[in-house]
């Protein structure tokens, strides 16, 4: 018996996981969330509607902003995968932009916040250098009921003012 797999890059860790019905197999139609909070235990990444209309479970799948309840984990077979707790780097310090949001109080509740730092990490990583207009454009699928976001605008243009994010 011929088992599948897929392998992809999760926060720079290569990992392997065998696609089937068997107990402990990646099910088919198992969403990226359910194997980020459930198999490798990272739960930066919120779930919220599971229709990929709220941000709060925003990763990076090749640097580009994807809700992970929307997406298969079969459909990330081969690429990296980057959630809030891959922001981190080898020191243990905080992104530049985790970093802002802290200084800046960009966030209440802080539900919602991880999707929102992986929406503008993927924004920073095209466009260093954003308007107020393209930040607004690159966190439309983002919810916040806390109503911060004036100070999240501040957060991601002070990170944008100081360089960017780096990859």
């Amino acid at each position: 018996m011929e088992l599948n797999q897929i392998t992809f890059t999760l926060n720079g860790v290569e990992r392997s996981l065998s696609v089937g019905e068997l107990y402990g197999q990646l099910k088919p139609n198992e969403t990226l969330i359910q194997t980020l909070r459930e198999r490798f235990g990272l739960t930066g990444a919120k779930l919220s509607c599971n229709e990929g209309a709220c941000g709060c479970c925003t990763v990076l799948v090749d640097g580009a902003a994807v809700p992970s309840c929307s997406i298969l984990t079969a459909d990330v077979d081969g690429k990296s995968v980057t959630t809030i707790e891959g922001l981190l780097d080898e020191k243990g310090n905080l992104d530049p932009l985790q970093q802002a949001f802290i200084d800046h109080y960009a966030f209440q509740c802080g539900y919602c916040t991880p999707g929102i730092i992986m929406a503008a990490k993927a924004l920073l990583l095209k466009n260093p250098h954003p308007t107020r207009e393209e930040i607004g454009e690159a966190l439309a699928g983002n919810y916040c009921r806390c109503i911060s976001q004036y100070h999240v605008f501040d957060a991601i243009e002070a990170v944008a003012q100081e360089g960017g994010a780096q990859a």
